[in-house]
């Protein structure tokens, strides 16, 4: 696992400029075609050392897993929220990404003096993060509390759709693909049509070539 090279220097900025508990908050899920995003929210110790934390994404399923207990363990106040299928398709996936993000700062056991949100948007349509915050693109390759929270999403989603929602709608495959748009997936909507776990609105262009 390679490891963040200044994994603190953001957080550092905050604390000189007198941040005394800051979170990082990263989502997981905005792309499949299926099932919640997810949201999560984390204050570490300050230069905590969690030995191979990384953006989620430069990380095997297997590291992330072991990551994620260890950041769970260590944590000061951590929080995973998520937003629906149904809602996503309601609103539209910038408002649910946004959603869930607040709702995991809002779930902290601790109230942060700033969130360091992955990204440059910080409002949808229906909502938006109203904690102290600013956004930070690609932060999960910058902050330590932004990977610690990426981790976080990204396992708990994947758990969900393999250990819950694979398990009700087994045709589909959930937990080979995770309900990212592959030829595999594709392919069981077209022998089975969308389940109450879809996002219709993800699915206009299948829809039109049926």
């Amino acid at each position: 696992m390679t490891q963040m090279e200044k994994p603190w220097a953001v957080e550092d900025d905050c604390f000189a400029a007198g941040a005394v508990h800051v979170c990082g908050v990263d989502e997981a899920g905005a792309g499949p075609l299926m099932g919640p995003v997810y949201a999560a929210a984390v204050i570490l110790p300050p230069h905590e050392t969690i030995e191979g934390l990384n953006d989620s994404k430069a990380l095997t399923e297997k590291q992330r897993e072991a990551l994620y207990e260890e950041i769970v363990r260590r944590a000061l106040a951590w929080s995973v929220s998520r937003v629906e299928a149904a809602e996503i398709d309601d609103t539209d996936i910038l408002s649910a990404r946004i959603k869930a993000m607040q709702s995991a700062i809002d779930g902290l056991s601790i109230k942060p003096d700033l969130a360091l949100i992955d990204g440059n948007r910080d409002r949808g349509k229906t909502a938006a993060i109203t904690a102290p915050h600013t956004c930070l693109v690609g932060g999960d390759r910058k902050s330590v509390s932004i990977a610690a929270a990426s981790v976080l999403a990204k396992v708990s989603r994947d758990r969900y759709v393999t250990e819950v929602l694979d398990r009700i709608y087994p045709q589909y495959q959930f937990a080979r693909h995770k309900g990212y748009g592959t030829k595999l997936h594709y392919a069981m909507l077209d022998q089975y049509g969308p389940c109450p776990q879809h996002r219709l609105t993800f699915l206009k262009k299948w829809e039109a070539r049926r």
